[in-house]
């Protein structure tokens, strides 16, 4: 028996190397949570982030202070994405690094022109770009001469991505600047631009340099996927990208008008007819959104995408937005011309009706993602006839008002649904039955937001005895009928949801909370909450009793929470200082992550009891916090 003792080696035995190896393979949040178990880890992780090759830190939006211990020099840092959502000029130099392949830097919002200028000078070699929402706050600013040492700079770029207002820039130096751009640039998105500035952008033989086609741009003269949001989308601005850009497969053109558009400034069915002329064209997105008026593209009818279709036979991708004009007859040319077709996204098709998809099991269609927002006439025929594509992972119905336990029990045969959205469906508890056995257990992502014949008990019908489930997001929002009971019954489930969303539920209350924040996920690994999104705005019976249980130590890996602002401020404010890392949004906005980024996916891993990230961080910080929450609750109390 001493033998066997005198074999076993701890593992603050292993060899450094070995040690550091295996560091290298795990994120961030994963090596904070090992260095917090021993003083070897401890300085495994401070040594190892000196030779890491990826970096990518969004969970969360550091301070500078925060961020510095974990960014020391590292000449071998290729990928870094942050959240810069509390950094600031000051901040540049420890994020712009010249060994970078790959720079991502979310929410930028104070800083200025000066990080793209400097981007330029430093990162030499910087392969991909993504920035977000730069200079947005107010008192700063982006100069052209910015974008010009950012384009000239980085003369190895193959994916840019600008995610704020372009238009920013003089015009007519902005188009000239372009000509400094990286030709190995193979993928462009924008956050927004103009139309006109677009079409002088892309056309023939801007700048010095004469391209050898004349139909072709001399500048960006390799860029595959384009994705831009404009104040219009028009004809002139198609037909430019779409003779220009030869070698183009993924192209997504949004617009959001201010005032209804001109026929010289739209989308028509000539327009249409130029797409994709070289035939390249996988993906193709157009999407007219009413976020500042209710419009559509009036100019475009069945036969723009009847001459469309001839050219998309290719086409694997469709989304398209606002053709309130387009009937059946147009929607079922694409269907039948695209026989490589696997994602149908169709959104306010106020004509689409259920006979487009009635033989729909008759086509050699094998769609495996189909979103169907705002169609108002479809039916529960209509998903009849959907699911006889057995291999749909995504289904996205919201605001199909007409739909009804029928189309669940049509549902009810898809073995491969991960994402299913329902939201304002005319839905009951009886008919979410239809989805067990098989389908919930499939599901990564269920929304009933909206659905108001809902009670308790879908609850208990989705999820009793329902064993080990794939559900991690669950959107119970403005449901008037559901209550405490129906959370307290999702708590006894033990389902390990990472996002619950219940806001405008005006019988969910400070019981509810509790619930969740004591909830025992699985008494083998998992204590307490594992929520890190959850969505409480203008809850009816939400107290200051509800603040208490939302501190430390519980909800321990809570990174987004929505509260209504007005009610119980200073502990909101509190609440807000207590927890650093924590995203208290009080104002009604939506809650989450940038959409646009998928990072870290691959990085799959268990959270401790605690979130060392923020515990290995924030270490005896705090305390001074946690007594202000406990004085703004004295407060609370004086004031009733």
């Amino acid at each position: 028996m001493a033998k066997v003792e005198e074999s076993v080696m701890s593992l603050d035995e292993l060899p450094s190397a070995l040690l550091a190896t295996v560091f290298t393979k795990l994120d961030i949040a994963s090596i904070c949570s090992i260095a917090s178990t021993c003083s070897a880890f401890n300085s495994c992780a401070s040594h190892i982030l000196s030779f890491l090759p990826n970096f990518h830190l969004l969970d969360i939006a550091p301070t500078e202070d925060l961020l510095r211990p974990l960014l020391p020099p590292n000449p071998y840092l290729r990928s870094l994405k942050v959240d810069c959502g509390r950094l600031d000029d000051s901040a540049i130099t420890l994020l712009v690094k010249p060994s970078l392949d790959e720079l991502c830097l979310h929410n930028c919002a104070d800083f200025s022109g000066k990080l793209l200028s400097e981007i330029g000078n430093r990162c030499k070699d910087l392969r991909s770009l993504y920035l977000g929402s730069v200079a947005e706050k107010r008192g700063r600013s982006i100069h052209i001469s910015d974008l010009e040492e950012l384009l000239s700079g980085c003369s190895q770029l193959e994916a840019l991505i600008l995610m704020f207002d372009v238009s920013l820039f003089l015009r007519h130096n902005f188009a000239r600047v372009w000509t400094l751009a990286s030709e190995k640039i193979t993928s462009l998105e924008i956050g927004y631009i103009s139309s006109v500035t677009v079409t002088e952008l892309l056309s023939p033989n801007l700048g010095s340099h004469q391209s050898l086609n004349p139909a072709q741009p001399s500048i960006l003269p390799s860029i595959q996927k384009l994705c831009l949001s404009v104040d219009y989308i028009t004809d002139a601005m198609v037909g430019t990208i779409s003779k220009g850009l030869v070698f183009l497969t993924h192209l997504d053109l949004r617009d959001a008008p201010l005032i209804e558009p001109r026929i010289t400034f739209d989308l028509t069915n000539a327009g249409l007819q130029q797409i994709n002329q070289h035939g390249r064209l996988k993906h193709l997105s157009l999407v007219r959104s009413q976020e500042f008026l209710i419009t559509y593209f009036r100019r475009v009818n069945d036969l723009g995408l009847l001459l469309m279709a001839d050219k998309c036979a290719n086409m694997e991708s469709i989304c398209l937005g606002g053709f309130c004009r387009v009937t059946d007859t147009g929607f079922k040319t694409i269907l039948h011309s695209c026989s490589h077709l696997c994602k149908l996204k169709v959104s306010h098709g106020t004509q689409l009706t259920d006979l487009v998809f009635h033989d729909i099991s008759a086509t050699s269609l094998s769609l495996t993602h189909v979103s169907l927002r705002w169609c108002n006439l479809l039916t529960n025929q209509a998903v009849l006839s959907l699911a006889s594509n057995k291999d749909l992972k995504i289904l996205d119905l919201r605001d199909c008002r007409s739909l009804g336990d029928e189309a669940l029990r049509a549902i009810s045969i898809l073995p491969r649904l991960n994402i299913l959205l329902l939201d304002g469906s005319d839905i009951t508890d009886v008919g979410l039955s239809y989805l067990r056995p098989r389908v919930i257990n499939s599901l990564f992502t269920l929304s009933l937001r909206g659905c108001k014949r809902l009670t308790d008990k879908c609850i208990s019908t989705l999820f009793e005895n329902s064993g080990t489930m794939e559900l991690r997001e669950l959107d119970l929002s403005n449901l008037p009928n559901l209550s405490d009971n129906g959370v307290l019954l999702l708590a006894k489930s033990r389902i390990p949801l990472s996002e619950l969303r219940m806001r405008q539920c005006p019988q969910i209350g400070d019981t509810s909370v509790m619930a969740l924040a004591s909830m025992l996920v699985d008494e083998a690994r998992w204590h307490g909450s594992t929520l890190r999104l959850l969505d409480l705005y203008n809850c009816g019976g939400i107290t200051q009793l509800s603040f208490r249980w939302l501190k430390k130590p519980y909800f321990p890996r809570l990174r987004w929470l929505g509260v209504t602002g007005s009610v119980n401020r200073d502990m909101v404010d509190a609440l807000a200082r207590s927890r650093p890392l924590l995203h208290v949004a009080c104002h009604g906005e939506e809650l989450g992550v940038d959409p646009s980024d998928s990072s870290d996916s691959l990085y799959m891993h268990d959270y401790g009891e605690e979130d060392e990230l923020e515990q290995w961080l924030l270490e005896g910080e705090v305390d001074s916090d946690d007594e202000e929450m406990g004085d703004a609750e004295n407060n609370e109390v004086l004031v009733d």
